[in-house]
């Protein structure tokens, strides 16, 4: 399961981020988005959804909340 099909204002832990870009995966861990990790969907936006991590909101888009496995 990934962050496009979590429920809004429920907490959930990530259990890996699915990439192959290492980029990615470097600005998701920069953002406290690693394995082990809670995170929120905070409300949904057209092109991607509102997470909070570690007391931060984030938007992020869809590409970037489908590499998150919850």
């Amino acid at each position: 399961m990934n962050l496009l099909e979590a429920n809004i204002g429920e907490e959930y832990i990530i259990k890996d981020i699915i990439t192959d870009d290492e980029e990615l995966n470097a600005f998701l861990f920069s953002l406290g988005c690693y394995s082990g990790e809670p995170i929120t969907v905070v409300s949904r936006k057209k092109g991607g959804c509102v997470v909070s991590v570690k007391d931060a909101r984030y938007n992020i888009d869809n590409d970037l909340a489908s590499a998150i496995s919850i």
